[in-house]
């Protein structure tokens, strides 16, 4: 049986003076090991959440139980057992990285990682003996992530661990994050990066008014919102690209897709599935 880290039950939070609750009877839970994307457009009540789990917003209503405790219950033990890294970065600007890392590190009672093997695992090796306060945004997120994960934590908390990276080190903080949750830690992740949530988590759910409005798996979301088919982009005799639709009976015994796979004609085929972001676009127009 998968064990439960997360269990929120009717979670409903209000803001003084605020028209209608930023959180609004909201129910969810995730699995030890799981990485749970957790989306929707600005001001759906995905920070506010988030930092009721974190445990810097303490009033609200409903049930929450993290780490097989109600949360209310847990006093500064509790951060030892979680790594938060927020997007905004946060540092000691005057000390070097290796020199944030270990303070730190210095936080927590229980073993920690390695500070040299993580700042290698976030491409910052090179950068061990450098101010923080002089490292790109791009460098001062992957500090932020490597310090969320100094203490090997069992729930990971992460807000845009991507953002100001590029291709190639977004690829590899998703296989970092990936590697955590095969060896046991659960992610909580709060993300705008549909590209992200869709190779790194699990299961997603879409936050629209304080409320999840759909939970799925990234590829449930994709076929349920997608169409059965295929689009074939062609060019005949070499003239401009086209391109056509078939359905998937049309596959086997369209006499025009024959023609165009034995002419050669085929450049590119492939699905109709949806993106995440025709799912995001399509879930929040349908909910609104």
């Amino acid at each position: 049986m998968t064990e439960t880290v997360i269990t929120v039950e009717n979670l409903t939070v209000r803001y003084r003076g605020g028209a209608r609750p930023a959180v609004d009877g909201m129910s969810f839970e995730v699995a030890r090991g799981e990485v749970f994307g957790f989306l929707g457009p600005s001001g759906a009540g995905k920070s506010t959440t988030q930092r009721v789990l974190t445990r810097l917003l303490r009033r609200y209503e409903g049930e929450v139980r993290v780490l097989g405790r109600p949360l209310g219950r847990w006093g500064a033990d509790y951060f030892q057992r979680v790594g938060v890294g927020f997007e905004l970065p946060a540092g000691f600007g005057r000390l070097t990285v290796r020199e944030n890392l270990a303070a730190f590190a210095s936080l927590y009672r229980g073993p920690v990682a390695d500070l040299d093997e993580l700042l290698a695992r976030v491409d910052l090796a090179d950068a061990a003996d450098r101010r923080a306060g002089d490292l790109s945004k791009g460098m001062r997120m992957r500090l932020n992530l490597a310090r969320a994960m100094v203490n090997r934590p069992e729930l990971l908390f992460l807000d845009e661990p991507t953002s100001g990276q590029d291709p190639v080190r977004a690829a590899r903080l998703r296989g970092l994050v990936r590697a955590a949750a095969e060896a046991g830690s659960t992610v909580f992740l709060t993300t705008h990066d549909m590209a992200t949530a869709d190779l790194l988590c699990d299961r997603v759910a879409f936050v629209v008014g304080g409320r999840i409005a759909a939970v799925d798996t990234p590829r449930g979301f994709k076929l349920r919102h997608g169409r059965p088919g295929v689009v074939v982009e062609f060019r005949v005799d070499g003239g401009p690209p086209r391109r056509r639709e078939f359905t998937i009976g049309a596959l086997v015994d369209d006499p025009e897709l024959r023609r165009l796979l034995a002419e050669g004609a085929v450049e590119t085929l492939h699905t109709r599935e949806a993106s995440l972001d025709d799912v995001f676009a399509a879930v929040t127009r349908e909910t609104l």
